[in-house]
């Protein structure tokens, strides 16, 4: 009984990880149900022949203990061997005609409600709001809203090394390339903050390159997206508008923007709007004060090897940039 319950414990383990907000087994768009079904049939398929295939080899093993050595009759040891050899044929020829359906209906739509563009970057993903009024262009990082019930064009590309788009709940698979573009269709049926994962070793912190793809009602998404077009926020508090200044006058302003001030750099994330982020780094530290801080200190520290060189800063000027930073919403 005591071996029976170690043996349960594996089993136990991986039924833990097949449901949750990052689970290919927990779909919530129709992309992700198609390949739902594709993964269940596939597995019950394999699961079927591994006992067909079983229970001979068991026929086999007692026939031979029985002491049975007589060999079957010719004609049916070849209509057996036949048998296996065509449904063989069938059942690789099936799930082929299968996945190619299930990838045909994950295909773009022509009534895409939008269009996202979504750069892979060591280590954070760049996430752009196309709009044919590029005064209307948003651009945001690390999290990404869709609205609820409609299809989304996303556009995959990298600046850099393969990256590999993936929130399993939402969609399948798709690398970033540099020097193409590949398109996704992203859906969500109801809302809900759904993760996602780089899924292509792409350097050091490839573990710490994560998404979330958050599904708003429609209403709800029409209100974020316009608040996201807005410049980013005056500071109303003294360390926020101390931290504004800092921010300009430091190396910062270089490499991020903040729309509606100066800092018009491109190198690193967009900051417009980075207070209203459930998370920074790509999904490493919550959206704090101290985390903020915490990071400006010392962003070599929390993720080794990314792009973000650490700028000397006194205890003050930290303190108030990271306050500007929260007030950024």
């Amino acid at each position: 009984m005591k071996t029976a319950r170690i043996l349960l414990l594996p089993i136990i383990a991986a039924a833990t990880s097949c449901s949750g907000n990052q689970s290919a087994l927990n779909p919530q768009g129709a992309p992700a149900i198609h390949v739902g079904h594709l993964i269940v049939g596939i597995t019950v398929t394999c699961a079927v022949v591994w006992a067909l295939v079983m229970v001979v080899l068991g026929w086999a093993l007692l026939r031979k203990r029985s002491g049975d050595s007589s060999q079957p009759p010719e004609r049916p040891l070849t209509m057996m061997v036949s048998g296996a050899v065509a449904a063989t044929v069938i059942i690789i020829a099936g799930l082929t005609v299968a996945s190619f359906y299930t990838t045909r209906s994950i295909g773009l739509s022509d009534k895409a409600a939008l269009t996202i563009i979504i750069r892979g970057q060591q280590w954070w993903w760049q996430v752009i709001y196309a709009d044919p009024d590029p005064a209307l262009s948003v651009q945001t990082a690390n999290e990404i809203h869709i609205p609820v019930g409609q299809d989304v064009h996303v556009r995959l590309e990298s600046a850099d090394v393969v990256h590999s788009f993936w929130v399993p709940s939402l969609a399948g698979k798709l690398d970033l390339v540099p020097g193409r573009s590949n398109s996704l269709l992203l859906r969500a049926e109801r809302s809900g903050v759904y993760r996602g994962q780089c899924a292509e070793f792409c350097g050091l912190q490839h573990t710490h390159m994560a998404m979330l793809v958050i599904a708003d009602e429609p209403a709800a998404f029409q209100r974020w997206i316009a608040a996201q077009r807005e410049n980013g926020a005056t500071p109303t508090d003294s360390d926020a508008a101390a931290g504004k200044v800092a921010f300009l006058a430091k190396p910062c302003a270089a490499c991020h923007t903040v729309r509606g001030t100066p800092a018009t750099g491109i190198t690193g994330p967009d900051l417009t709007h980075i207070g209203s982020r459930q998370t920074i780094a790509a999904g490493l530290l919550d959206t704090t004060r101290g985390s903020l801080a915490a990071w400006i200190a010392d962003p070599q520290t929390l993720k080794p090897g990314n792009n973000m060189p650490m700028v000397p800063l006194t205890s003050v000027e930290l303190r108030d940039i990271s306050a500007y930073m929260e007030s950024l919403k």
